[in-house]
């Protein structure tokens, strides 16, 4: 390690956040990105709002983001970071900016190292708050970064981007079957729908149920579990192989958490993540702010995954009508589907191939992403030799 040298982030970069003050909601103009948009390595402006020409520019004197800039969630969730890879037209507010001033190599290595377990470690020793968790911007400053010479950096960034690149072709070859059976599903369901078809309210064909957190005061309930146990800040429009915590049997007994079966399909109800949704790869259980739609032979999973994604947008309407930004599951349940049920079969067995290479992609995307969580770790500290 004696081509190893420690840094404060600070040394390396130059520290910033986003603006403090909160810009008026503008018609059009650009995007204000805050720490909610910045989610698994991925910069998402689809839930941004607009804020005037003359407030970007102001926002942008002290904390303009260009290309190879790091942006990081340091209010809230914390240690969400993404690199900024094309040059940008938004603004930021209360979000950490690592400027490297166009350095491409450091972008990559500020981004992995900051992944890396040593790293969550010691950015976990430096949050502070109780009702807002945050980290100040002098202890990112000061946060302690190591680096080795650059022909070094550049052999472990090309092994972990090379992970990532074959990750982010898999998540965009997903994206592309998804579309074209939302596309098949529009034409069908939407612009040729019939007259006569009745108006069926979904529960009333399709079961749907929530779920329960177990009590967090017995340990038991989460030490050696072994069931899969979904949050709804889990739902990422995608399968769901795996989740972060396991509960066990007694947990499920006890609690209002129920099995569900393989391929139901979840709906996020609560706070920011209203209408995320995803699919289940095998059976599982969730927590309560998540409604599962259990699929049956007329309502087969492709038709309601499909359906759940169109509606996402109506939910976020929904609840932002809300006093508490909520949907319910009764809510949910009185949301119009198809009634021809010939038509639904159809549109199964010509989208069905799509969603298993997508389930298929998803399960080869978690096998790089655990190789690459694997070697990140023994990269960053030098103990596997390249």
């Amino acid at each position: 390690m004696t081509e190893w040298k420690e840094y404060k982030l600070g040394e390396i970069a130059d520290v910033r956040d986003g603006t403090h003050d909160s810009p008026k909601e503008s018609n059009n103009g650009f995007p204000l990105v805050t720490s909610k948009n910045i989610k698994n390595g991925k910069i998402d402006l689809s839930n941004t709002y607009l804020i005037s020409k003359s407030d970007y520019e102001f926002v942008n004197q002290r904390s303009k983001v260009d290309k190879w800039d790091i942006l990081f969630s340091m209010i809230g969730t914390i240690g969400e970071c993404a690199i900024v890879k094309q040059q940008p037209e938004y603004a930021i507010k209360n979000v950490g900016l690592f400027k490297t001033h166009g350095d491409e190599l450091l972008a990559y290595w500020i981004y992995y190292y900051i992944h890396s377990q040593q790293a969550k470690s010691e950015m976990r020793a430096c949050i502070k708050g109780s009702t807002q968790q945050y980290i100040s911007l002098s202890d990112l400053r000061n946060f302690p970064i190591e680096l080795p010479i650059k022909e070094k950096q550049l052999e472990i960034v090309s092994i972990l981007s090379s992970l990532d690149d074959k990750i982010d072709l898999l998540h965009r070859e997903n994206a592309t079957l998804e579309q074209m059976a939302e596309t098949l599903f529009r034409q069908w369901f939407v612009v040729e729908r019939k007259e006569e078809w009745e108006e069926v309210a979904l529960g009333d064909v399709v079961k749907t149920t929530s779920g329960g957190t177990p009590s967090r005061k017995i340990s038991e309930y989460y030490e050696n579990g072994t069931i899969n146990w979904v949050k709804s800040k889990e739902l990422d429009g995608s399968f769901i192989s795996s989740t972060e915590e396991l509960i066990t049997e007694e947990a499920v007994a006890n609690s209002s958490a129920k099995m569900l079966p393989e391929k139901s399909v979840l709906i996020a109800m609560y706070g920011a993540t209203v209408g995320e949704y995803g699919i289940l790869s095998k059976p599982m259980t969730c927590n309560q702010a998540v409604c599962a739609l259990i699929p049956n032979k007329n309502y087969p999973y492709t038709y309601l995954y499909v359906w759940t994604a169109l509606m996402k947008e109506d939910f976020i309407n929904l609840a932002s009508g809300a006093a508490q930004q909520n949907i319910s599951q009764d809510l949910i349940k009185q949301q119009i589907v198809c009634s021809d049920l010939d038509k639904i079969k159809q549109y199964d067995e010509m989208v069905r191939g799509y969603f298993e290479k997508m389930e298929n992609n998803q399960k080869q995307i978690q096998t790089l992403i655990q190789m690459r969580d694997g070697l990140l770790p023994r990269l960053m500290s030098g103990e596997v030799k390249i």
